[in-house]
């Protein structure tokens, strides 16, 4: 009694720790944890960031450039001005003489006056001033302005830049988590091809005891047995590297088993490859990048451009503290304007230029190319999805006519009409139409994928899965069918 307690207790406890190391996830679920938690998409944010800073490090240039200087000095001696007085007393002897010719006294007492030096000190030797500088640029011929527009070009670069990003871990998404539905599908398609093996191997073995069969033919069914095995357990390894991958992309380290929710999808009908390639020019983060550095290019141009013409900037300082400067000197108060102006800088200015001019034709090209190389990706991506569409479409009544010649061959296997062989063959044919039929459809989910993010439209990517018809929806219509014939 106590036993059966015991194990009460403790069922609810291991069911809640089984459901929790298994868990369910949509397509929907997994995205919104990949735009929550992915590495790539937070750097690219502190990049938004980033370029709002060095935005704003080039807008610093309209407002003034306040600062404060201060100083200490201490000299040899004191700077003085001297001047002997000879140069005053040897005229006024002169004016002297002219009227009292005689006189001794008079001009013994200048020549005793013109022999002293008259000396006023200017600065001691010792001074110190605290002053408040400013600096205002009123015109730099246009720098500013262009800077400007390049601080904004550059967020806007930013901002793609993290779209391309989000489009790219979207489409790392697709091929994971549809990568992993895949992977499982084909694992329950093992599963399911080495139940129907065992079981034509238990009939071998009843008709070869009975004398209906030979040897080889049991032989036959339990080497295809043992290699549905082998397969089945290579798909294990497949699901579990594809588990990993996945909780690696969405950092959901915590669950032991993720289980698929959303199924693979298709659509019978898609848009024109026109459509795609406007769709393409339009969007592609790449051309859109582009265009951009297009933009800055040609604003570094007129920045340098601007060089010609020459800079004037409101000048300003206040005293707040001054130690022995006499304000006659260094006045406390000043303002002005100066202006700078390179007339001739060796022809720097023309070389500049040029280099700019070079780097707008260069990315002229590269925007060219980059658009026939993204024309090719899209045709080439358009033709796997109607290539995917074809095969599904093609394999639905190949995975119709298998299913049923399985189930003939083994009811004619166990009447005596057919041999082992034709039943294992029709078994693997199965198998591996199955599993094609479902590695087009993920071909189909994942070529869709990149079509969008190549036309930077991965938004849409939800509406073609709203509008497609899942693979559990086929599968189950020719299952139907199968049990109606039956």
């Amino acid at each position: 009694m106590k036993q059966f307690l015991l194990i009460s207790a403790i069922l609810p406890f291991c069911s809640f720790c089984l459901q929790a190391q298994s868990t369910s996830l949509s397509f929907e679920d997994a995205l919104q944890m990949l735009n929550n938690k992915n590495k790539d998409v937070k750097i690219a944010e502190q990049g938004i960031e980033s370029a709002r800073k060095q935005r704003d490090i080039m807008n610093a240039t309209w407002y003034p450039m306040i600062g404060a200087t201060g100083m200490y000095v201490h000299t040899s001696n004191d700077i003085a001005v001297k001047e002997p007085l000879s140069g005053i007393t040897n005229p006024i002897k002169d004016v002297v003489h002219e009227f009292l010719p005689n006189d001794q006294i008079i001009s013994g007492l200048l020549d005793k006056l013109g022999a002293q030096t008259l000396s006023l000190t200017l600065l001691p030797q010792n001074m110190s001033t605290i002053d408040a500088t400013l600096a205002w640029p009123i015109f730099t011929g246009g720098k500013r302005y262009f800077a400007s527009k390049i601080g904004r070009s550059l967020i806007n670069a930013a901002e793609i830049n993290k779209q391309q990003t989000i489009s790219e871990v979207q489409t790392q998404l697709v091929e994971r988590y549809f990568g992993l539905r895949l992977q499982k599908s084909i694992q329950d398609i093992r599963e399911e091809t080495l139940k129907s093996l065992e079981h034509h191997y238990r009939n071998a073995v009843a008709l070869e005891q009975n004398g209906m069969i030979n040897r080889a033919e049991l032989l036959v069914a339990q080497v295809s047995k043992d290699e549905a095995k082998r397969e089945l357990s290579a798909s294990n390894k497949d699901v579990a590297v594809t588990l990993e991958a996945l909780k690696a992309c969405i950092y959901m380290e915590e669950a032991e088993d993720i289980t698929t929710t959303t199924p693979l999808f298709i659509n019978q009908e898609i848009p024109s490859l026109e459509y795609f390639q406007n769709l393409m020019h339009a969007n592609n983060y790449i051309i859109q990048g582009l265009n951009v550095k297009q933009q800055m290019a040609k604003q570094a141009i007129k920045i340098e451009e601007a060089g010609y013409l020459p800079s004037i900037a409101l000048m300003g300082k206040q005293t707040l503290y001054a130690h022995q400067v006499p304000k006659n000197l260094l006045p406390r108060t000043m303002i002005g304007v100066g202006f700078t102006w390179n007339i001739f800088d060796g022809l720097a200015r023309e070389k500049k230029i040029r280099q700019a001019k070079i780097n707008s034709y260069t990315l002229d090209l590269g925007k060219d190319k980059a658009k026939t190389d993204l024309n090719v990706g899209v045709e080439k991506l358009y033709t796997e999805l109607q290539k995917a569409i074809d095969n599904v479409q093609a394999l639905k009544s190949s995975l119709e006519l298998t299913v049923e010649l399985v189930r003939i061959r083994e009811k004619a296997f166990q009447e005596g009409m057919a041999t082992s062989t034709e039943v294992v063959d029709a078994e693997v044919m199965l198998s591996k139409i199955k599993v094609a039929y479902m590695l087009a459809f993920y071909e189909y989910d994942v070529a869709l994928m990149n079509l969008l993010s190549i036309c930077g439209a991965p938004q849409e990517f939800h509406d073609f899965k709203a509008n497609g018809i899942t693979e559990t929806a086929l599968i189950s219509s020719i299952t139907n069918n199968d049990k109606n014939n039956n």
